[in-house]
């Protein structure tokens, strides 16, 4: 039987492989950044300082560090172990047992900053099951264990600007309207998918003057005043669909 050829061009990688691997070195240094060795008796006195009680042991970037490996996959006693691999090599320091990491893990403030102003952003949500279960036992035994929702707003170039995170009934749309009122100083535009096509999020757009790259449905209505409708008109004057941004 004669091969068939394959239709269409030839896929070309354009991608800047030196670029890639930079970031991918950069995620490494992240993971795996022990500078509480470095800072840890500073921030134990600036903790300590005017406190009541049993004084901190630990410092916060200690617990950071700890909160980036439990992400990534090491469980409580993983975490144990690797700050008791540290103290042999250092000094024999106190090592913090994994019921003390879980509570402070835990308490961790969740937060970020905006790494510049001007700021190209977008808005993208996700969801993660809290457990393996399968649909067919969620239905056959009406066991539910809902999800988790994270939605993020983030820049062009991969930072985090803020996030929020919730259970299945999490409304993205207000999500992405809260952080981007949060942060409206540093943005000057935002993207997002057809999800966000809507009057709410157009008109808080354009209360702060921000410009938008909102995914327009094909059935949009452009009658009417505001955000939405002016947006909609020049997009059905363009006589071509925007693209949704990729990357977010």
């Amino acid at each position: 039987m004669a091969k068939k050829k394959r239709g269409g061009k030839k896929w070309q990688d354009n991608r800047d492989w030196k670029a890639y691997n930079e970031q991918l070195v950069k995620r490494g240094e992240f993971y795996i950044n022990p500078r509480f060795l470095e800072t840890w008796l500073k921030e134990i006195r600036e903790m300590n300082h005017g406190k009541a009680g049993q004084p901190y042991m630990y410092p916060e970037s200690l617990i950071e560090f700890f909160g980036v490996l439990k992400a990534k996959g090491f469980s409580l006693r993983d975490l144990q172990g690797v700050v008791q691999a540290l103290s042999k090599r250092f000094n024999n320091f106190p090592v913090i047992c994994f019921s003390q990491i879980r509570r402070r893990v835990l308490k961790l403030p969740l937060s970020f900053n905006a790494k510049g102003s001007n700021l190209v952003t977008g808005i993208d949500g996700s969801g993660m099951k809290v457990s393996n279960r399968g649909e067919w036992i969620r239905q056959k035994w009406a066991v539910r264990r809902g999800w988790i929702k994270v939605v993020i707003l983030g820049d062009v170039d991969g930072n985090i600007v803020d996030i929020r995170v919730g259970n299945e009934d999490v409304d993205e749309r207000a999500a992405g309207r809260g952080m981007v009122c949060d942060n409206k100083e540093n943005i000057e535009k935002v993207l997002a998918d057809g999800l966000h096509d809507c009057e709410a999020t157009f008109d808080l757009c354009g209360d702060f003057e921000l410009e938008t790259g909102i995914k327009i449905r094909e059935n949009a209505n452009e009658s009417g005043l505001g955000a939405r409708p002016d947006e909609v008109r020049l997009y059905k004057n363009l006589g071509e669909p925007l693209k949704e941004p990729s990357g977010l």
